[in-house]
């Protein structure tokens, strides 16, 4: 499935460093106490716009589950899991 062209991401890789990329702009680096806040202020125009999760093929489930827990425990909206298909 193809995210949203105005979904916001947040990558997790491997290594369990984070990433955010913005539609159209650029995808930023950050720790993951400036995570919910990123997205918190990339929301104030459009509260209602998505947020994905997009956790590498090789990174621990729990990884996931613990950025979806702290999201959610600041308040971020409209969370989802973009899964890529196996072989891509």
């Amino acid at each position: 499935a193809q995210p949203p062209a105005d979904a916001l991401q947040v990558n997790i890789r491997a290594d369990q460093s984070l990433s955010l990329t913005l539609p159209g702009k650029y995808e930023r680096p950050l720790s993951r106490s400036e995570l919910a806040q990123a997205i918190i202020d990339a929301q104030r125009k459009n509260p209602d716009q998505p947020v994905l999760i997009v956790g590498d093929k090789n990174v621990k489930y729990e990884a996931v589950l613990a950025v979806m827990d702290e999201l959610q425990r600041q308040q971020v909206k409209r969370i989802g899991l973009l899964v890529q298909p196996t072989g891509k």
